[in-house]
């Protein structure tokens, strides 16, 4: 049959529907696009924020008008965080986020019995890794590599661990095997991602931890170069450091998980760490890998936050000097913690946001100008305006003129920068 998927949300989520669209292809399946005419539609959901969950509504309100006669089917977070609004959605499957192969058997059964079907578990008892495929649909340049699942952090904005469960590790053997495997079918770079990869083999008992995967991965990774996911500063250690170091093949950029520059407001969210600890993690890093890219995430207006706390907050980001920011004003997210706490309002919210922007943005640009003059190995994705752009180790976007460098990595010497891309000249 024809199956269009939608895809909302993180890392993760794309990584498990491209898993999906191996396993569909294999059974002999053929893939659409989204606005296609299709005989199942499937909405791989998120529920981060309440404004995620009303995008997977949408979506899947949206596959009906598409073709009245599918099959719809829902997976993912909201969809497991919320059953009962789903049922209310005339789905014909629903799912969670477990068991994608499971998902897919029923997927099938749906389409042949034209009879709704639920799959849905209790995540928080979950304590099996799904090894799915590995990599991607999309011409072998980068692929993903899910290496953990689940979350027991309890960050008082979040409810992902009630949406994904505890923390379960791929195993480290599997780990290699699939990126040997992905190596052979040409891919130039491994992104390790997961919901919480700094946790990585605490649920396997046996003293290893995201460092020994990293060796391990690395060295089974010859020239494909690494990059990892977002980072818990804890992982952050000298031994971490020391060791990452030494890997020739690691990407030096590391996005490490802030949310506040404020202690206060840090335990108040349920961090697991203050500024200090943070801190301390990003000069461990600039004493070990030259000019690093350290790239991170803000809350603002987070509930209870002051303007005192917030001018830390911005005092802080400006002495962390970060390469990048994704800020977000805080979303109230049903269901949680920090929900119940006395709110801010959006004005306030998006003002503060707006204000860290500024910031985030002066210490972007001199990130950027201090890359010219610095010549990068650059891995080429693909022709835009004209001109060939592709990424650099730190994650800057770099582009130059030439003619079929797709999938290339090239030596390019950095010489002008223009708003966000570096401009540069192949050795």
């Amino acid at each position: 049959m024809r199956v269009a998927i939608y895809t909302l949300g993180c890392k993760v989520n794309q990584y498990e529907t491209q898993a999906m669209e191996q396993e569909l292809v294999r059974r002999g399946h053929t893939l659409v696009p989204f606005d296609a005419a299709a005989d199942a539609y499937i909405v791989n959901t998120c529920s981060v924020t309440a404004v995620s969950d009303k995008k997977s509504r949408q979506m899947i309100r949206r596959c009906r008008k598409l073709n009245e006669n599918a099959v719809v089917a829902a997976c993912g977070c909201y969809v497991q965080t919320h059953p009962d609004e789903a049922a209310g959605l005339s789905l014909d499957l629903i799912a969670g986020t477990g068991d994608r192969m499971a998902f897919l058997d029923l997927l099938e059964q749906a389409a042949h019995e034209k009879e709704p079907l639920t799959l849905l578990d209790d995540a928080l008892r979950r304590r099996r890794f799904e090894v799915l495929p590995a990599g991607g649909m999309a011409e072998r340049t980068r692929a993903m590599l899910k290496i953990e699942d689940g979350c027991v952090n309890f960050c008082t904005y979040c409810i992902i661990p009630y949406a994904r469960g505890p923390v379960r590790s791929l195993p480290l053997a599997t780990a290699v095997a699939q990126t040997e495997q992905l190596r052979r079918e040409g891919y130039r770079e491994l992104v390790l991602t997961g919901i919480e990869i700094s946790s990585w083999g605490h649920d396997l008992k046996d003293g290893t931890g995201l460092i020994d995967l990293l060796e391990a991965v690395s060295a089974a990774a010859g020239d494909m170069r690494l990059r990892l996911g977002s980072l818990e500063p804890r992982t952050i250690t000298e031994d971490f450091c020391r060791r990452a170091a030494k890997l020739p093949n690691l990407c030096p950029h590391f996005h490490l998980s802030l949310q506040s520059g404020c202690d206060d407001t840090l335990r108040r969210m349920n961090r697991k760490y203050d500024t200090a600890r943070f801190y301390g993690s990003v000069e461990l890093l600039r004493q070990y890998f030259d000019h690093v890219a350290v790239t991170t995430d803000l809350i603002t207006g987070f509930p209870g936050e002051t303007e005192e706390e917030f001018a830390q907050t911005l005092a802080f980001i400006e002495k962390c000097g970060f390469a990048a920011m994704h800020i977000f004003p805080y979303s109230i997210r049903p269901g949680t913690k920090a929900a119940a706490m006395p709110q801010l309002t959006a004005a306030v919210k998006e003002e503060r946001a707006a204000r860290a922007a500024q910031v985030a943005h002066r210490m972007h640009q001199a990130y950027l100008a201090g890359c010219i003059g610095k010549t990068y190995p650059v891995l080429f994705e693909q022709k835009k305006d004209g001109h060939y752009a592709g990424h650099a180790p730190n994650y800057m976007e770099v582009a130059v003129k030439g003619h079929g460098l797709h999938n290339q990595v090239r030596e390019v010497t950095i010489t002008a920068c223009d708003g966000e891309t570096l401009w540069g000249e192949i050795r």
